[in-house]
């Protein structure tokens, strides 16, 4: 066959089919270009799901009427010049390509007011065929009117799915986009009915507290009850980068669920990168590492996160919707939004308590340690006579809690003694606090008047329930707490802190293992062999295709060492980085800290039962155990008002 010009027609419709695949790409492209236009209110009225009928209006800037036939020909946009343009794009919209290719496959029209015009102009365009531009009546900005989409394509839109479905997928997106854009008011109505309604209100509804308002507007008051705020920023600059001094390189901003707070689909995820919704892989693993510490099995995180960086270092002309980006950097993003969420998750604490603060006085420590046990302030000095008291009081204070470590461990678990002693969390032998701790069944005096604003976030204990349960008075109502789960993470937090401080040991094998790998994974060993010793793997390469391990991390020794080091170059090679070694010590030493918690039915004096809430309000990711499930939860006295009909 010879090769011949394809028509305009064809070659818009071919076009359409990479950028318009079902009405919702009409709506994201339409307001897309509304909001590059300075709109600040946005209406789109729908019929039929948006197949029969998506019309655009907005209050922008509007287009000229002899720039009318420029808007709908391929490649004309008012915002790329020069490659340079290219490379640092900041609006939404750039291609040139949505309205040709949208006009190409529907019944099109056109119509637009320039700011301080006498009159607006339309422009109607048939599947394809442009038509001539005519003087309208148009208040200022610009309408866009799609219908009968795909009429002269039926093989696409036989592909389209029901009306519900097609609306469901507009809905989403437009939700997507409120969450970016609260400053700008979104009225929605369907089939001639208003629909949905984002209400804008100026750069006002920019700051924080109007951005929490946007979010019970979109993901709902659940969502926006149970979130983190996320504030971090980063001037470290890759090798080449003499960006402006003391610019941020990279910020990301927005909101975290707590681990609590998960759902069984990623429905809610949201990113946005440089104020562009996407999707990225990178990133996505990178916020899932963050969470792995906390999050139930098979549950999935929610967040709406705003990524910030340099627009050269970004490229977003790498997918025809531009739903993807590519990061110069991807490393470098990849750890900074790992950083940034590890570190917020991190600073959650059962009762949202921060750290205990150092005290200093003779009568500040007994006052903490009174409350630590359960007593009033009147009888701190006369609970503080008994010597075996005030030795419990002090292993309490001094190493927090050391329950059950040691008893509950069976006789053959030397390793997690030896472990929970190098973490502060299994006593000594010989130590006279660690005698006294369990059975120092020390009298809590009366409890404090709930108002007292010395209660602590998770009140005081008052009882155990069926030997599992910790029943607490706090100062709005009550507490209850899953005392395995509670202890299971202290310990597993104090075992993590003491391995991070001696670092990972490299055991050198007494054979040297020969491991075959692709030639790509031995490329990837050898010129990550700096990071690999950092993760404890001694490796060098013997061939194209083979390495030789000497050396694998200690703790891990007694695993399947090969497979993991696999798993670390695909890692290595996908992302850049790995924590599976951290990974697979972390799996260890949460099994050593379940293992050392104390068991269901033990039963526990009211001063073990306040040691336990003191150390869940210092200790980070309190809020669930290894497993992701909660530890704790509040009732408040509302509530239980309620179920008596107090006050009724």
């Amino acid at each position: 066959m010879s090769i011949r010009q394809l028509p305009d027609t064809l070659v818009n419709q071919i076009a359409a089919g990479e950028v318009i695949e079902r009405p919702a790409s009409v709506v994201k492209e339409l307001v897309e270009n509304a909001l590059d236009a300075g709109a600040r209110r946005v209406d789109i009225d729908l019929e039929e799901g948006g197949v029969r009928l998506v019309r655009v209006r907005d209050d922008g800037l509007g287009i000229p009427p002899d720039e009318l036939p420029l808007a709908v020909s391929r490649h004309a946009t008012s915002k790329i010049a020069s490659l340079d343009d290219l490379e640092m794009v900041a609006t939404l919209g750039f291609r040139g390509e949505a309205l040709p290719s949208i006009a190409s496959v529907s019944r099109f029209a056109l119509s637009s007011r320039r700011v301080g015009a006498e009159h607006g102009a339309t422009l109607q365009v048939d599947g394809g065929r442009v038509g001539d531009v005519t003087p309208r009546a148009h208040p200022q900005g610009t309408t866009v009117e799609v219908r009968d989409l795909f009429y002269n394509v039926p093989a696409r839109r036989k592909f389209l799915r029901a009306e519900r479905t097609e609306l469901g997928h507009i809905e989403e997106w437009l939700r997507s986009l409120a969450l970016a854009r609260p400053e700008v008011e979104l009225r929605v109505s369907h089939n001639g009915k208003p629909s949905r309604r984002y209400r804008g209100g100026g750069e006002e509804r920019l700051d924080f507290d109007d951005g929490a308002a946007r979010l019970v507007e979109t993901l709902g008051e659940a969502f926006a009850g149970a979130t983190l705020r996320v504030e971090h920023a980063t001037t470290a600059r890759p090798a080449g980068d003499d960006g402006r001094d003391g610019a941020p390189a990279l910020r990301l901003h927005g909101w975290i669920a707590q681990p609590t707070y998960s759902r069984a689909s990623a429905d809610q995820q949201y990113l946005y990168v440089n104020g562009r919704a996407v999707r990225d892989r990178s990133v996505a693993h990178a916020v899932k590492q963050a969470y792995a510490d906390v999050l139930f099995h098979g549950r999935q995180p929610a967040y709406v996160l705003f990524l910030e960086l340099d627009a050269a270092r970004v490229d977003v002309n790498v997918h025809p919707a531009k739903h993807e980006v590519r990061f110069r950097d991807a490393r470098m993003v990849h750890d900074f939004v790992y950083r940034a969420l590890h570190e917020a998750l991190s600073a959650t604490r059962a009762g949202n308590a921060p750290l205990v603060a150092a005290v200093s006085t003779q009568a500040q420590v007994s006052r903490e340690l009174a409350a630590r046990v359960g007593v009033g302030a009147g009888q701190s000095r006369l609970a503080l006579r008994d010597e075996a008291t005030r030795d419990a009081m002090a292993m309490l204070y001094g190493a927090g809690l050391g329950m059950g470590a040691a008893a509950a461990a069976g006789p053959g678990d030397a390793s997690t003694d030896a472990w929970g002693r190098a973490a502060g969390t299994v006593p000594e032998a010989g130590d006279a606090a660690g005698r006294n701790w369990l059975q120092s069944g020390a009298a809590p005096g009366p409890m404090p008047e709930t108002g007292d604003d010395g209660i602590p976030p998770l009140g005081f204990a008052i009882a155990q329930l069926h030997g599992i349960f910790i029943l607490a008075e706090a100062a709005d109502g009550m507490v209850v707490v899953d005392m395995h789960a509670a202890h299971e993470r202290i310990g597993y937090e104090k075992l993590k802190a003491a391995h991070d401080g001696s670092g990972l040991r490299v055991q050198p094998l007494l054979v040297p293992q020969a491991v075959a790998v692709s030639e790509r994974e031995a490329d990837i060993a050898e010129r990550e062999a700096a990071t690999l010793v950092e993760l404890g793997f001694e490796v060098t390469r013997t061939g194209p295709q083979s390495l030789l391990l000497r050396g694998v991390p200690a703790l891990l020794a007694q695993g399947d060492t090969e497979a993991l080091l696999r798993d670390v170059l695909a890692d290595l090679r996908e992302h850049g980085e790995s924590r599976r070694v951290r990974a697979a010590r972390d799996e260890l030493l949460s099994t050593m800290a379940c293992h050392g918690a104390v068991r269901a039915n033990r039963r526990l004096t009211i001063a073990e039962m306040n040691a336990l809430l003191r150390d869940m309000e210092a200790t980070e990711r309190s809020g669930q155990c290894n497993h992701g499930r909660p530890t704790w939860t509040r009732i408040p006295l509302a509530d239980i008002d309620r179920w008596f009909l107090r006050g009724r």
